[in-house]
Parts: C-alpha cells; sequence; structure tokens
C-alpha cells in the first residue's frame, strides 16, 4: 500500500486525484493540502510515502513546499505534476529534490505507474519531458567546465563512471544496458552503487550531479 498526500489549489483538481486513487487497491490517500504552508504541515504529521505535488499555488508554491519536506528527512518523496509551459520552474524543483515530474495531462495509467515509481525510490520523468528537462538543467551550468575531482567521484569505479555519464545523458537502464552489452539487472545494481556512493537520493539528483561534475553536457541535435 502506498500512501499519498495530494496537494492542489484546485479543489475539482484534487477531487480528480482523489478519486482515481481511490479506485485501485494499493494507494491510500492519506490527506489533501491546498497550499505549499499546509503541504509541509500535513507531510510532517502524515508521512505519506509520495507527495503529489502541484507547483503553482498561492502563498508557498510547490518548490519551496518540496525543498522543506526534503530538508527536514522524511521519507516522503515528491512527485511534481507540470505542464510544458512551467518549465521555468524544472531546474529549481530539481534542486529542490523532488523525485519526479509528470505532465497533468498525463494519462491515469501514467500517473499511477509514476506514483509507484517515486515510493520505490526511483525517478520519474515524463518521457516528452526528458529532453526539455537536461536542456533546461544545462542553461545553469558553465558551459567550459572540465570534471571534477571531487572525492565521491574517485570512489566510483570506472565501470561506475561510465554508468554515471550514462544517467547524466538521460539513458534508460535499457539503452544502458545495450550500450556496455549488459543486463538490465546489473545495470540497475551498478546505479544502485553509484547513487549510494554520490551520496544521491535518486536517478534525477544523479543527472544534477553529473552535471554539476562536469561530465554530461547538453546534446546539439
Amino acid at each position: 500500500m502506498t500512501t499519498v498526500l495530494i496537494v492542489d489549489d484546485q479543489p475539482l483538481q484534487r477531487y480528480g486525484f482523489h478519486l482515481l486513487l481511490d479506485s485501485v487497491p494499493e494507494t491510500d490517500v492519506v490527506g489533501e493540502a491546498a497550499h505549499g504552508a499546509e503541504a509541509v504541515r500535513k507531510t510532517a504529521e502524515l508521512r505519506p510515502d509520495v507527495v503529489l505535488m502541484d507547483v503553482r499555488m498561492p502563498g508557498m508554491d510547490g518548490i519551496e513546499a518540496t525543498r522543506r519536506i526534503v530538508a527536514a528527512g522524511g521519507r516522503s518523496r515528491i512527485l511534481v505534476l507540470t505542464t510544458f509551459d512551467l518549465d521555468e520552474y524544472v531546474h529549481a524543483a530539481i534542486r529542490a529534490g523532488a523525485s519526479g515530474f509528470l505532465l497533468k495531462d498525463a494519462r491515469p495509467e501514467e500517473l499511477l505507474a509514476g506514483i509507484r515509481a517515486v515510493a520505490v525510490g526511483d525517478a520519474v520523468i515524463a518521457p516528452a519531458l526528458t529532453r526539455r528537462l537536461l536542456d533546461e538543467f544545462a542553461q545553469y551550468v558553465p558551459s567550459h567546465r572540465g570534471p571534477s575531482e571531487d572525492p565521491k567521484l574517485t570512489s566510483l569505479t570506472d565501470r561506475e563512471r561510465e554508468i554515471l555519464v550514462a544517467v547524466g545523458k538521460g539513458w534508460t537502464n535499457g539503452e544502458i544496458a545495450a550500450r556496455f552489452v549488459l543486463s538490465e539487472s546489473t545495470v540497475k545494481t551498478h546505479v544502485g552503487r553509484v547513487l549510494t556512493k554520490i551520496g544521491a537520493r535518486d536517478r534525477i539528483q544523479a543527472v544534477i550531479f553529473a552535471y554539476d561534475h562536469g561530465l554530461a553536457r547538453p546534446t546539439v541535435d
């Protein structure tokens, strides 16, 4: 059972999400919040597995709420719901510690799969947002920085470093497996070790690390 807190300033939107999540036995809505401050308070009180977080809300927005929830060190994971016209918020939400991004027009099965993935520690990004997300993030990274010799990097094996570079490029486990002729289970094991060694919460945080340390750069089409 995955417990969920729904955060959105629109009552009808919260109602729709509640109906959807109530329709499947593996999710349990433990509460709702209409703004960021209420989300922070209810997350601390209810400790949901996943917080379904809107971005634009009156008062404290979803980005600041995400930042405060993550900084509190609890186990709750944040799944941000966004739209294409909110690209300017993506970088800030990543930095705040969100574990996933889905579009508000995602199909019900995509939302449910995203919640399940985030709940078990994976990161999820809507396929249509992946490239836009990386390009948006790349704008904030110095364009001529060389690879850093951070102690966390030097703790990686050569293979783990290759895996980190691939994750930084936004490759899936299947794509990494095909590139390095590995099984997907082996890739998953490598990714897990990389996350542990660099101190990343999830795959999205590994992308940040790769960009910050000069291991990944935007691809020119």
